[in-house]
């Protein structure tokens, strides 16, 4: 039976590390990136089977990566591999396009078996919150509410950035965009979710996973093949 051809996205090396450790003998590693961003790029060019992937993300967070692949249209599957417990956002995740949904502190065989049932086209979501979750995966109507739905992607954009305490200056530097509009995007996210101040921004930030709650800046992971 072919390996699965497996991109990981993971920002802090440690656990890439670990990652790669565990999975090196039971499936093709292809690769390994960072950051969101970097998750798109890759991902394009490489064509995996299956991304495991962190929701908490530097530059662009999980969720909307996924939501990129998926206008992309390409047939890659993807598992979150997170610290976020809640069934809300491993609803949002699915209904971004993810396949899996697994808890870092699951056990090791069940990453493994995670990514065999979603190579196979099948979803996968880890026993821990499963009770929980079956109902969102069988009555996808119940929680209507979207956690992200009162902005647009490049508003969620600005929002991560601004909560991972970027400048305006920064903001508009990465998105290639003015200062002006970076601001006004600000004025407008504000506005949407009724807060005030930036450390309001980074509060609703960490509570839908844009950002994790750690201080930690981001450890670069590199990006290319296994040794």
């Amino acid at each position: 039976m072919r390996k699965a051809r497996v991109l990981l996205a993971e920002d802090h090396t440690i656990v890439a590390e670990g990652l790669k450790s565990l999975l090196k003998d039971e499936v093709e590693l292809i690769g390994t990136v960072g950051d969101g961003h970097a998750l798109v790029e890759a991902a394009e060019r490489l064509k995996p089977d299956v991304v495991v992937a962190d929701i908490s993300m530097p530059l662009l967070n999980g969720l909307d990566a996924v939501r990129q692949l998926k206008r992309k249209r390409l047939s890659t599957r993807v598992i979150f591999l997170t610290m976020h417990p809640e069934v809300l956002l491993a609803k949002e995740a699915f209904r971004a396009g993810a396949s899996g949904y697994l808890l870092k502190h699951s056990a090791g065989k069940e990453l493994i078996l995670a990514i065999r049932q979603v190579a196979e086209g099948r979803s996968y979501v880890t026993p821990l919150i499963a009770e929980d979750a079956s109902t969102f995966l069988i009555d996808a109507a119940r929680h209507s509410k979207r956690l992200t739905s009162a902005l647009t992607p490049r508003q969620r954009e600005v929002l991560q950035l601004v909560a991972e305490g970027q400048s305006m200056k920064q903001v508009a530097f990465v998105l290639d965009i003015s200062s002006r509009t970076a601001e006004a995007h600000k004025y407008q996210i504000m506005e949407k979710l009724g807060v005030q101040t930036t450390a309001e921004l980074v509060q609703y930030a960490v509570k839908i996973g844009l950002v994790s709650v750690s201080s930690e800046p981001p450890e670069q992971a590199q990006q290319g093949g296994f040794n």
